[in-house]
This record gives C-alpha cells, sequence and structure tokens, in this order.
C-alpha cells in the first residue's frame, strides 16, 4: 500500500518546486511590487487603492490617469516589473507587459516597456511617484 503512494508524493513534491519557481521576480523587490500595485488598481479602476500605491506629490496625476480609462475596459498583459537602478532616493523601475484598452471590440495596448516608474519611499512605503 505504502508503494502506491510515492510515486503520487514524489509528483505533488515536484508539482510544488515547479510552482514555487514560477513566482514572479519582483516578489522580493519592494519597488517593483508597488508599481505592479500601482498598475493593477490603475486597470482596476480602484481610485482608493490607485492613491495609496501613489506618493503625496503624484496623487493627483495618478486620479488623472485614471480617469482617461474610465471609458474603456481595461487589463493588463504579461505584466513584470523589476528594478533598473536607484538615483537621489529615487528607484527606477522597467516593467514588461501592456495596457490593453478595449472601447467597442477594438484593442489597443499601451506599451509598458517605454516608462520608467519613479519609486519613493514615504512613510516606510515604496510608493510610485511618477514616471518618464
Amino acid at each position: 500500500m505504502k508503494i502506491k503512494f510515492f510515486p503520487l508524493i514524489t509528483c505533488l513534491v515536484l508539482l510544488a518546486v515547479i510552482l514555487s519557481a514560477c513566482t514572479r521576480a519582483s516578489s522580493n523587490d519592494p519597488a517593483a511590487r508597488a508599481v505592479e500595485g500601482y498598475l493593477t488598481a490603475l486597470v482596476n479602476k480602484d481610485p482608493d487603492r490607485l492613491a495609496a500605491a501613489s506618493c503625496a506629490a503624484w496623487e493627483t496625476n495618478a486620479r488623472m490617469e485614471l480617469d482617461s480609462f474610465q471609458a474603456v475596459q481595461t487589463r493588463t498583459e504579461g505584466l513584470v516589473c523589476q528594478t533598473t537602478g536607484t538615483e537621489s532616493g529615487v528607484t527606477q523601475v522597467k516593467c514588461q507587459g501592456q495596457i490593453v484598452l478595449t472601447y467597442n471590440d477594438e484593442n489597443q495596448g499601451l506599451d509598458l516597456t517605454v516608462r520608467t516608474y519613479h519609486v519613493v519611499q514615504e512613510g516606510g512605503e515604496y510608493l510610485v511617484c511618477g514616471y518618464q
């Protein structure tokens, strides 16, 4: 009886190892997680989470960006972010993937690779504070 369970247990352990290897690269990168949270709040059209993910100086701009998405359906595809550097207390984060905007069954993608997000620490939190 014990021999029949060995292959099942082996398969479960192997599956757990494979799934743990597939975690996002940003899981240990708080600045990248902050940008991913900001973009998720943006496409989910969640103004409270978006404001919470933004620094005080960027919050008004973040809300304007959110307003521009109100007439379209939005989703992210292939979103993965990582820190690329730090300069003068600002962490630069680059992302892969896109925001897909859908209006009248037509999709248009906003390429996230063209932006570098600026992340700062305020009150011990990593917050998006603009992009270029």
